[in-house]
């Protein structure tokens, strides 16, 4: 498959793909993160995931050949191979433990699929955001200025834990008087999360 990927570099807010385009092959992160997202009956944008270095974008749609139900946009500047249909389902067919290897990555994202539903009818916006803020730090880690390694605008946020921007910014406002979060600039530093994750438990 390596003889085969076109290295390309995708910009900052730039789409990988759209919602119901029909992909011709498989996207791989070489390097950024993107923001996977789908829209709404009433127009709201849903970001399912953030995709990083390692993951594979497109293979779902690919397999079922239907135009895909998301759109990736890059949040910031990435590098990212491109494997062409034809030799991705070339090698599904011959490589057992690469076949495993794309069903499990499927499972996963199946799982957080689930994940996402539950919360969004289960958990309060406050406990989403908390929630939320607890796994970018663990996804992504602190960068110098100890704030969480992704920039995320309040809209991110907001279309992440599924309400309106104005009470995502409320909403934040509230954790860090409260001293448990604090802002540099846009970025957002984690200073209790013990505090977090009581909030993100409901207590």
């Amino acid at each position: 498959m390596s003889n085969c990927k076109t290295s390309k570099t995708i910009k900052k807010g730039e789409a990988l793909f759209e919602e119901g385009e029909r992909l011709k092959g498989v996207f791989c992160i070489k390097d950024g993160i993107c923001k996977v997202s789908k829209m709404s009956e009433n127009g709201r944008n849903q970001i399912i995931s953030l995709v990083t270095k390692g993951d594979l974008l497109g293979e779902r749609s690919l397999i079922s050949d239907e135009a895909s139900n998301l759109k990736a946009v890059a949040l910031n500047d990435m590098q990212v191979c491109f494997i062409p249909k034809e030799e991705i389902l070339k090698d599904l067919s011959k490589n057992p433990t690469f076949s495993m290897s794309v069903l499990k990555d499927m499972a996963q994202t199946l799982k957080q699929a689930d994940n996402v539903i539950v919360d969004m009818a289960q958990k309060t916006v406050k406990q989403r955001l908390a929630e939320t803020l607890l796994n970018l730090h663990s996804k992504f880690g602190t960068n110098a200025e100890n704030t969480i390694d992704v920039h995320l605008s309040r809209e991110d946020i907001a279309n992440i834990i599924g309400t309106a921007t104005e009470s995502a910014i409320r909403l934040l406002s509230d954790l860090k008087k409260k001293k448990i979060i604090e802002f540099k600039g846009k970025d957002i530093s984690i200073l209790d999360s013990n505090e977090l994750d009581k909030i993100a438990q409901g207590f």
